[in-house]
């Protein structure tokens, strides 16, 4: 499923490694991250630590249940 398929405050877990903007951290395949919402082309994450990630809308996750 693509990310932007995903409501926002949603659990995923990342399926395949996107690159993001230079800022972010380098997102990890297999990481479960709380979807915020998209911005643009980008969304706002958070990872288990709560730092923030800005994956690709069109990232390949799958819901965390």
């Amino acid at each position: 499923m693509k990310l932007y398929n995903v409501p926002n405050n949603t659990k995923v877990r990342l399926k395949s490694i996107e690159n993001g903007p230079p800022t972010s951290i380098d997102p990890m395949v297999d990481t479960t991250y709380t979807f915020k919402h998209i911005d643009g082309m980008y969304s706002l994450c958070y990872d288990t630590d709560g730092k923030h990630v800005h994956l690709p809308a069109w990232s390949e996750v799958e819901i965390v249940t």
